[in-house]
Parts: C-alpha cells; structure tokens; sequence
C-alpha cells in the first residue's frame, strides 16, 4: 500500500476478514493487472476506486497471459478453488492470444472453446462470469479513426457472451469511443507516452498504444462501471455513487488528480 501526496492522513489501519464480502475475480493481461510501477497501470487497479464496503476485488490477472496460459499456470484453478456462490469472474483476453499461431489457435478456435471453459467453470462454483471484450490499442488511421487491431476476437467474445447468456462489457467499443474523443494526439496522454527523462532511468522517449497510464486506467475503470449497470449486474448496488459516465466526453486530465508513485519503471511489461 502506499499513501501518496503532500498531506497524507492516515492514523492507524486494522485488516480484518470479511467472509461476507462478495468477490470479484479478475483474469486477464497487462491491461487488468495490478501493474507494479508507473507510469504503467491498467483498469483492474483502478476498479476499487469506484466499489463500496461488501465487495472486494481478487486480481489474478498477469501481463502477457493468453486464456491458454491463464488454464496452464493454474490461475482459473485456483480462483475456483475460493470462488463462492455469488461472486464474479471478469474476463478479458485477446492481446497476446492474437500471438498464438498454433492449428486449433484463433479467434474462433481455441479462444472462443476457452471463453466457454471458464463460463461453464465458473457457473459449476455458483459464479457469474462476465466476458469483457479486450481494450482497443491506440492505433489511429488516416481519418482520425480507430481501426481494429485485434482482428475477430472482440467479434468472437461478443458471439460467446451471447450464445452463453453470459453478460457482456464490450471494452473494445467503448475504448474506441473514448480515444476518439479525446483525439489521436490528446489520447496519448491516457497511454505510456513520455519524453525521455521523465523518469529515472529513463534514456529514450517511452511511446507505448497498447498500455496506460493511471489517467488512462482510471477511464477505463470507468466504462467498466457503466458496464456493470448497463447490464444490471448486482454488482451495481454495490458500486459507490458516482455520476454517469460517457467515454464520448471523457474526464478532463486537467481536472483529474494523481499523486506520483516514488516507484517507477522503464521496462515495457509483458504482452502487446
């Protein structure tokens, strides 16, 4: 934990268990993990910000992971192994799987018979799964633009979800929306770009459009909230109050506040 900023105001903190607490699991890559160091950050971090007391958030998710190396390293074992009735497993893959190149590999292969593993697993705990389609990369045509750079697997999460009945937050159309908004060259301020020596250690221009930085992670946050009330999720009464937001109007960096992290890092995390 860290407590950043000028003034920070903490006395005392007691960590108790809260058997009660409903969990949400979250299973994905570099875009949902708990990144260690700024200027990296992904949505999975910031997703707390906006739950109130009775929930909590189990991030499982590691940079570079596919939905075949997520099985394989045991990861959706062990969430299922303390998932309770009720909880919820979040998941968002597609980055790295577009890697994969193997015969049963692509999107509508191995991805979408994985994507079906971990709902019907989940559902055999008494969980509810949710299938996010993965985030749009910063990847603007000559018309100003977003032009999809992750091929048929946000068509394919989106055929899985709804032949499954499984609800969907499709990240990828409203990632596209929210970068358009701010514009090819103003987005880069929600990404891992940065002149060189903005950071210790930091001898080249960092110009990252796969990964965020905590603006950037933080917006996202927000379309995932929109997305668990647009789909009426009961994990919505449980979510803080916060106004409605638009990623066609995204907040204002000018009117976001972030106090740095005295930790940072200029290698690019796993995964692309």
């Amino acid at each position: 934990m860290e407590f950043n900023g000028p003034n920070p105001c903490l006395a005392a903190l007691e960590i108790v268990p809260a058997p009660q607490a409903t969990t949400v699991f979250l299973a994905g890559n570099s875009t949902v993990v708990n990144q260690d160091d700024e200027p990296w950050a992904a949505w999975g971090q910031m997703l707390p910000r906006f739950l109130g007391p009775g929930v909590a958030v189990a991030n499982h998710a590691e940079s570079g992971l596919t939905l075949g190396s997520f099985l394989s390293s045991k990861r959706l074992e062990k969430v299922l192994s303390v998932m309770r009735p009720g909880d919820f497993l979040f998941i968002e893959f597609g980055h790295n799987d577009q890697k994969d190149k193997g015969e049963n590999d692509g999107a509508w292969k191995a991805y979408t018979e994985r994507l079906r593993l971990f709902v019907r697993e989940t559902r055999q705990k008494g969980g509810i799964p949710v299938i996010l389609t993965s985030t749009s990369r910063r990847s603007f045509g000559a018309d100003s633009k977003i032009e999809n750079s992750l091929g048929d697997f946000p068509a394919a999460a989106r055929r899985v979800a709804q032949e499954e009945k499984v609800a969907l937050i499709d990240l990828n159309t409203l990632t596209t929306t929210l970068y358009e908004a701010m514009g090819s060259e103003e987005s880069k301020k929600a990404f891992v770009h940065y002149p060189a020596n903005t950071y210790p250690g930091q001898a080249q221009p960092l110009a990252d459009n796969t990964h965020f930085n905590p603006y950037g992670a933080y917006e996202i946050a927000r379309c995932v909230v929109e997305g668990i009330k647009a789909n009426n999720l009961g994990l919505a009464k449980l979510l803080r109050p916060t106004p409605t937001f638009d990623p066609a109007h995204p907040d204002a960096l000018t009117a976001w506040q972030w106090f740095d992290s005295p930790r940072s890092a200029v290698t690019k995390p796993d995964g692309n």
